[in-house]
């Protein structure tokens, strides 16, 4: 008997429109049928993952739905058609006329699918945030002798140029980074501050996350969470592109992926990490953290294609939540708003 032919689950786009590392809109195309949302995604039909690729910090966001392999199936087939591609024998580009950009996942070694998953992005991340800090600063020092040139007192100027310098240098404290079931019905709020004392512990059966969260107002609702196994993995690649928000250099990249080549199993990799490093995650070497970040999500993914699909989509749910939140405050205020402030008015 013939296996009838699916047809695609009506599902609320906008669920899958913001990205699951930095929020920002993942745009849409007209070319993929089953999946009009992305203008570049990547594919591996042998394994059957999709991935909407952000056009701002380059993230592989893997989709959960339920018709990926009619989107996949469209995206071999376009690849196939268009002459305007370049591929190794692993990986391969083509770009539509349409202005879609099809990324061909084949049988890569890790080195080289992570030249093309993870390298561009966290160089892009890399060279963006030390833009903005520049910029950022650039900024600020206006503010400061615009301030001193109205007549703002010097030890103002000094407190309130300190906090805006941290907040250019270190990124919003404030600044919502993911949300976390505490298990008594509640949701712990993660932000940028908290990051500071997150922390992987060595247990007598393993590692687990601990990292600060707050439920509510005033000292009560004051966490701190500790989490195991696949919620510590799942959690762990929310918070770990803000604790890397620097990305890396290209060979900070290549230590990373040696890193994992030492320990290919993303488990014993964090157990192991746990036992040899000392301090928060942030203190970390550079390539040590971008491992971490690396393997988390190359973890998840697998348990996801394995059936924990629910997971990945409360994923998706609170990255929508969070970029509906305006709380960007890595800019600092108008200058005259904050000259006010400063002299009581």
């Amino acid at each position: 008997m013939n296996t009838p032919i699916r047809s695609p689950v009506a599902r609320p786009v906008g669920m899958y429109s913001s990205c699951l590392f930095c929020h920002a809109d993942l745009g849409r195309n007209e070319v993929i049928e089953h999946f009009p949302l992305g203008r570049r995604l990547a594919f591996d039909a042998a394994r059957g993952r999709l991935w909407v690729v952000c056009p701002r910090c380059k993230g592989w966001n893997l989709t959960p739905l339920e018709e990926r392999w009619e989107a996949i199936e469209d995206c071999e087939r376009r690849f196939r058609d268009t002459r305007l591609r370049v591929s190794t024998d692993h990986i391969g580009l083509a770009k539509l006329r349409e202005g879609l950009e099809l990324v061909r996942v084949g049988e890569p070694q890790r080195p080289e699918f992570a030249a093309w998953r993870y390298g561009e992005r966290l160089v892009l991340r890399r060279r963006r945030t030390m833009i903005q800090v520049g910029a950022g600063l650039a900024a600020l020092g206006g503010i400061v002798g615009g301030g001193l040139a109205v007549g703002v007192g010097f030890m103002g100027m000094y407190w309130g140029g300190k906090g805006m310098f941290e907040s250019i240098v270190k990124g919003s404290p404030d600044k919502i980074i993911t949300r976390i079931d505490t298990g008594d019905g509640e949701q712990a709020t993660v932000r940028r501050k908290h990051l500071a004392d997150a922390r992987l512990i060595t247990v007598a059966d393993g590692w687990e996350l601990r990292i600060p969260g707050r439920t509510g107002k005033g000292a009560s609702g004051k966490r701190r969470l500790s989490l195991r196994g696949s919620e510590a993995l799942e959690v762990a690649t929310r918070i770990l592109p803000a604790v890397n928000r620097f990305g890396g250099t290209t060979t900070d990249v290549q230590d990373a992926v040696r890193l994992m080549e030492d320990e290919p199993d993303p488990l014993r990799l964090f157990a192991r990490l746990a036992r040899q490093e000392i301090g928060t995650l942030s203190t970390f070497a550079p390539e040590v953290r971008l491992a971490l970040e690396m393997a988390a999500h190359e973890q998840n993914e697998r348990m996801a294609l394995e059936g924990e699909l629910t997971a990945l989509e409360a994923s998706w749910r609170d990255a929508e939540e969070i970029a509906a939140i305006s709380d960007n405050m890595f800019l600092p205020a108008p200058i005259n708003e904050w000259v006010d402030r400063l002299r009581g008015r």
